[in-house]
């Protein structure tokens, strides 16, 4: 594809007036730009990472930043080294996504391994059989009121679904749960999913 610079082209310019290239303009330069560099700039990636996964998905990122600023990639030669640029500035800040990631799953390993467990029902109990027992959508919703302690406007904002189809399916939900319950007494955690939700919206 040829480029033809804005002072060979034929045709009236209003003066003062920035015409963009058209569409199919822009993608094919992009399309150029990706079909000459793509290979350079994977062999760049592949060299400093451990995973050609990792390469692969820097390379994309890279380019998507090239299609966003295709105004600003230059012409050959510079185009190579301008999105090796990029790419270098993509790879560091995957590697302090990695680093931050790293850091904080060995915290939390070291904070989890002696924690007690989350909540009484990963217990072997009547209670935690029953609990278990319900349906994904039963438990969610009960786990939502229980344990994160929503009123039902915040419910729905979790579930995407409006404050009344809550009402209706935690009463429900609480019904089945009920149904389930082999225990004569419950304990502090299922009083609290059997309970209405104490702090209603007004």
């Amino acid at each position: 594809m040829t480029l033809i610079p804005i002072e060979a082209r034929s045709g009236p310019v209003s003066e003062g007036v920035v015409h963009d290239p058209p569409p199919n303009a822009h993608r094919e330069r992009f399309e150029q730009v990706f079909a000459t560099h793509r290979e350079a700039v994977l062999g760049y990636l592949r060299r400093r990472t451990d995973s050609g996964h990792d390469a692969a998905d820097l390379l994309a990122d890279t380019f998507l930043v090239a299609w966003r600023r295709l105004d600003d990639v230059p012409l050959d030669p510079q185009t190579r080294p301008w999105l090796y640029g990029v790419a270098r500035r993509v790879l560091a800040n995957h590697r302090r996504g990695e680093g931050r990631r790293h850091a904080l799953a060995t915290k939390l390993r070291g904070e989890l391994s002696d924690a007690p467990p989350v909540h009484p029902l990963q217990e072997d109990t009547p209670t935690a059989r029953a609990f278990r027992a319900l349906p994904e959508q039963d438990r969610e919703l009960l786990s939502l009121v229980a344990w994160e302690e929503l009123d039902t406007g915040q419910i729905a904002t979790v579930l995407g679904i409006s404050r009344n189809a809550v009402r209706i399916r935690l009463h429900r939900a609480r019904k089945r749960f009920a149904k389930l319950l082999t225990a004569p007494l419950a304990n502090r955690t299922v009083v609290a999913l059997t309970e209405e939700v104490s702090h209603e919206d007004a």
